[in-house]
């Protein structure tokens, strides 16, 4: 992403009111067994809005992220609902130097943001060090026909009266790779507009290349879904879920 974060993440949460949260941690305590007592550390955790959920489940969340001014927002939430959450600010293809958990979550195509293979293959070697014997992780990324045919299909709008945007779409440099270029307006207390900039680039693999570097650092795979649905993924799956197993 880039470093304009103190305004992205000032209206991040309003640009993802259609994300299915709720669902998202339903899906993570069928995979963990039941999140009361668990240790869960979010990873890419963004404005907390995930990690506020689990902990509200009895979940004892850790929260990293690589954004100061995300993390301000995720801390201002767990305090305003009395939530005890801890938030690290880092990368997640450094070394997590915390305890070690029984659950992972890389939500919300996160991943995508990290562009080399070796530093996705790194990130998998670091959630697999921080977790315990048994533990489990659930994570999502952008299908490959999401990343070359639906991105490319820009360029996309989106206007609630409060806040609109164009965003602006093309391909990486890489394979499975997208630019995105959004110009932001945000209406002012006078009714004016204010206009900010984002560029972000993601990247994606195929579902060969993520099962191939999950087994190699050592996980195995339990269940591999798309969609939101427990059904496997097909050509124009456009999200697909992989939950793996220390």
């Amino acid at each position: 992403m880039s470093s304009a974060y103190s305004e992205f993440a000032s209206v991040y949460d309003e640009l993802m009111t259609e994300i299915p949260y709720d669902t998202y941690a339903d899906l993570i305590a069928l995979a963990a067994g039941g999140l009361e007592g668990k240790k869960i550390l979010d990873i890419g955790c963004g404005t907390g809005i995930l990690s506020v959920k689990l902990a509200k489940m009895g979940a004892d969340v850790t929260g990293i992220d690589i954004s100061s001014d995300m993390l301000t927002v995720a801390e201002q939430r767990a305090i305003a609902l009395s939530v005890p959450i801890t938030f690290v600010e880092q990368p997640m293809q450094q070394p997590i130097q915390l305890e070690l958990f029984d659950v992972a979550v890389i939500a919300i195509d996160s991943l995508n943001y990290v562009i080399e293979l070796e530093e996705v293959m790194t990130t998998f070697k670091n959630v697999y060090n921080t977790l315990k014997v048994g533990g489990v992780v659930l994570f999502d990324v952008h299908s490959t026909f999401k990343m070359d045919e639906i991105f490319m299909e820009g360029p996309f709008t989106f206007d609630n009266e409060s806040i609109a945007y164009i965003w602006e779409t093309e391909q990486g440099d890489e394979p499975h790779s997208v630019y995105s270029e959004l110009a932001f307006f945000i209406k002012t207390e006078l009714g004016l507009y204010k206009r900010f900039d984002e560029v972000h680039y993601q990247r994606t693999f195929s579902l060969q290349e993520y099962v191939s570097m999950i087994t190699e650092v050592g996980f195995s795979v339990e269940r591999i879904f798309a969609d939101w649905e427990d059904e496997p993924p097909h050509e124009e799956s456009e999200r697909i879920f992989f939950q793996i197993r220390k």
